[in-house]
């Protein structure tokens, strides 16, 4: 099995090829992949954008969590 490496909010993490950035960051923090997958925290990337839970990870792909209160506050001001 092929495997890529991912950074989640600073943290190195090995993941199957394929997987999804949901995945990635449960192989990271179980409990903070359980909050996106919640709704209460979402997935940005390196730039701080939101990405979909269901986006391909990629090799070198760095993912960051954050609440989605400040994010929406974020976009608002």
């Amino acid at each position: 099995m092929s495997t890529i490496v991912a950074f989640v909010n600073g943290a190195r993490v090995e993941v199957a090829a394929g997987s999804t950035a949901l995945e990635a960051l449960r192989a990271s923090d179980p409990a903070e992949g359980d909050a996106v997958a919640a709704g209460t925290r979402v997935l940005t990337d390196s730039r701080g954008l939101p990405i979909a839970a269901a986006s391909p990870a990629h090799g070198g792909i760095v993912l960051r969590t954050a609440s989605v209160r400040a994010l929406r506050d974020a976009e608002t001001a």
